[in-house]
């Protein structure tokens, strides 16, 4: 018998306390919370491996300082094949010198609806994000999903530095929350997203939004759950809550330092997290349930009828490797026929978007710019007459 922990005790008492009224809601933080401890805490010694390195190595601070002044080139070459060389010819944006984690509320007044109920549910809550004065066409939309190891699922500071960028060029953005583990077991926030992508296809138009055009995108675990929504379309194994609507389907998907595979324990990284996956997110075993995280896992489900993808890691990502992205990129490349762009940033880490103005801005701009490409085709293929 497995021995209980102390952050196992806490998991308990947050999801017992959730119930109470009023206050319950706040105390799932403390589940989340002991949740990320339970996980991170095998994680802890590589982060701060990655951490110090550069600065007790002066030949590896070099190097990485190096292996960033590729970015914009990296980029182009990253969306050659993808986007127009007009696009691509416009100048990469200069980089802020605000770390783009404090921005956010500066960001923030491109919020024009805050806590838009999607569902039912307290927590199904999303931002419109949208310029004051929208344009006359139906925009674009993007449905923003963030990260937080399926134990967090909030709107606050994620995905910020995108939706401001892409607002500002005339496209609607929605920041979505959900319902996270441990006091909602999987697939609970793959529903939920779910909901939300119906959600948009049936209201954006009140909002200026055009609901024949949403695409998704997300960090982290945000990205594993757009890879998801992206490659499961209207699934019926992950329905959507009644009164969304029941078009979940999203025209293009952006996975920043997402994670593909909750299959594979080839690695001890990877079998620790797995166990993270049996233990807090999913509560039940790999070995008695094979085919929940079968389908939980985005590299599984590709089909050649996926829509385009863009995928972004960072090459020092020490929480997700990048060969787990190059992986799930090389198997969509093999089988989809939808354009496929994998953008490997050099010297960057899991969350750079959070805390590295210098190359988040040029990202943004790259994402936009691959978004907005994909836009054209839909809207030249939807203009040109049936022969």
């Amino acid at each position: 018998m497995t021995r209980a922990k102390p952050g196992d005790y806490l998991i308990a008492l947050s999801t017992a306390a959730a119930s109470i009224p009023v206050v319950g809601r706040h105390l799932e933080l403390l589940g989340g919370f002991a949740a990320l401890g339970v996980g991170g805490r095998d994680y802890l010694p590589d982060i701060l491996l990655a951490l110090s390195k550069p600065r007790l190595d002066a030949d590896a601070a070099q190097r990485r300082r190096l292996q960033r002044a590729l970015t914009p080139n990296v980029l182009l070459e990253a969306l050659g094949d993808v986007v127009t060389a007009e696009r691509l010819a416009q100048p990469w944006p200069s980089h802020p010198n605000l770390v783009p984690v404090w921005k956010a509320t500066r960001q923030r007044r491109y919020v024009h609806a805050s806590s838009v109920r999607y569902g039912d549910h307290p927590r199904q809550l999303l931002d419109v994000w949208r310029v004051a004065d929208p344009p006359r066409r139906p925009a674009p939309v993007m449905v923003f999903i963030p990260g937080g190891a399926w134990v967090f699922g909030r709107r606050e500071l994620q995905g910020h530095e995108l939706m401001a960028h892409m607002a500002r060029r005339g496209w609607i953005c929605l920041s979505v929350q959900y319902r996270t583990s441990p006091h909602h077991r999987w697939p609970r926030q793959m529903t939920d997203v779910k909901t939300a992508i119906a959600w948009a296809r049936e209201h954006i138009d009140e909002f200026g939004g055009d609901p024949d055009f949403i695409t998704v995108a997300g960090c982290s675990a945000g990205g594993h759950l757009a890879s998801l929504a992206g490659l499961s379309a209207n699934d019926p194994e992950w329905r959507t809550d009644g009164g969304a609507g029941t078009d979940a389907s999203v025209d293009a998907v952006v996975s920043v330092y997402g994670l593909y595979d909750w299959q594979d324990r080839s690695t001890r990284q990877r079998d620790r997290f797995v166990q993270f996956l049996e233990r807090i997110v999913v509560k039940r075993s790999q070995a008695r349930h094979p085919e929940v995280f079968a389908a939980a896992s985005p590299i599984a489900r590709v089909h050649d009828s996926a829509p385009p993808f863009l995928v972004v890691h960072g090459s020092d990502d020490v929480i997700i490797p990048a060969s787990e992205a190059r992986s799930f990129v090389d198997r969509l490349r093999s089988v989809a026929r939808a354009k496929v762009a994998y953008i490997e940033l050099p010297g960057l880490g899991h969350g750079f978007d959070l805390v590295d103005p210098r190359h988040t801005a040029p990202v943004v701009a790259a994402i936009g710019r691959f978004l907005s490409q994909v836009h054209d085709d839909h809207v030249r293929t939807r203009s040109t007459p049936a022969v």
